[in-house]
């Protein structure tokens, strides 16, 4: 994949994500279910919140997330070098925080979406305060690793899925977990607590720099590339080479991946599942793709 595809297609990615986001916010804006009934209201949040990595998944779109996971397992099993996984992080990370940022000032800040309204206005700063001011460094970086554990699994599980219907399924609950159970995610935090800044937060921009990007993209690191990546490559492809696998792909229901099933890849097999993840390091641009879906 060329660096400026990969660029917008991170840059897709984060208005995907966004939408689940401000879905969360809204649902939550009840003031009454929140001094009642927290749990109810956090779990009527959290079965919303998933709409937007099911579209990030069956769109293929790129996310910080699952990138980390993809490149330290094929830099583990030595298909691409450390010059293409820090290129494919970066471009994939200035991607995901340029167009997160275009999103809420365009469509969710200047359309008001979650400001016209003032119970709407004032979750989103509630909810900023919650995720950056009052917990402590150390547990936003604690909390991120369990969050991209749960998000990697999602990817995990739903590589396993041939069915549009069982990938959704196998997307949904352990993302709707991480949100239960209120923990963070660097990409959704970029959201939240950027809306909060925007409706009136009482901290700018430099300390959500250093209280929540900085930890949260460091944790990110930690559960996906450690606690998922490393870990199952360790598990499954120690040892092994390329396998060559050949089946009909567009049974996997996925417009993507039929489009591209001509294609002569490189073959990185994942054994533990029920299908192949295509790397293609391609030489002439030092440039790396690969298949998520």
């Amino acid at each position: 994949m060329r660096i400026d595809n990969h660029f917008f297609n991170s840059f897709m990615t984060e208005p995907l994500l966004g939408f689940g986001c401000a879905v969360l916010l809204s649902t939550k804006t009840s003031p009454l279910y929140q001094a009642n009934a927290p749990g109810l209201i956090r779990t009527a949040g959290t079965l919303m919140f998933p709409i937007g990595l099911v579209m990030i998944a069956l769109t293929s779109a790129d996310l910080f997330t699952s990138n980390i996971m993809f490149m330290t397992t094929a830099f583990l099993h030595r298909r691409i070098s450390l010059r293409d996984v820090n290129i494919s992080w970066t471009i994939s990370y200035i991607g995901d925080l340029t167009r997160m940022l275009f999103f809420i000032a365009i469509i969710i800040g200047y359309g008001g979406v979650l400001s016209d309204i003032l119970a709407y206005k004032q979750e989103t700063v509630n909810f900023g305060i919650q995720k950056a001011l009052d917990p402590g460094w150390h547990r936003i970086f604690i909390r991120v690793i369990g969050a991209n554990w749960l998000v990697c699994m999602t990817v995990f599980l739903s590589i396993s899925a041939r069915e549009i219907r069982s990938k959704i399924i196998a997307i949904w609950f352990p993302t709707a977990t991480f949100v239960a159970l209120a923990l963070d995610h660097v990409i959704a935090n970029m959201f939240f607590i950027s809306i909060g800044i925007w409706n009136g937060v009482p901290f700018g921009v430099g300390y959500y720099i250093w209280k929540s990007l900085i930890p949260t993209t460091l944790g990110n690191m930690v559960g996906s590339g450690l606690f998922v990546g490393g870990v199952y490559w360790y598990f499954y492809l120690t040892g092994e080479g390329s396998v060559d696998i050949d089946f009909n792909m567009s049974a996997l229901g996925s417009g993507y991946i039929s489009a591209r099933e001509s294609e002569n890849f490189e073959i990185l097999c994942f054994p533990w599942t029920n299908l192949r993840t295509d790397v293609e390091y391609l030489k002439t641009n030092n440039s790396f793709s690969f298949l998520q879906y």
